[in-house]
């Protein structure tokens, strides 16, 4: 299935979860925020939350600085 990542097409396997997503796109275990469809998700539910073709993700990365 096709969904839009961070603005750009990407092509992945059907019944993928955002946490599947999250771990493809090398990201695991870093500090990072994900909506869907512009709404965000927690990090508790990127196991259960199911991708559909035409989803647009955003990723977005936390920045620590003072």
């Amino acid at each position: 299935m096709q969904i839009i990542v961070n603005g750009g097409p990407t092509e992945l396997p059907d019944d993928i979860t955002l946490a599947g997503l999250v771990e493809q796109l090398g990201l695991a275990g870093q500090r990072i925020a994900v909506e869907v469809n512009e709404e965000l998700v927690p990090r508790g539910r990127f196991g259960e939350h199911r991708l559909a073709p035409d989803d647009r993700i955003e990723v977005i990365h936390a920045v620590g600085g003072g």
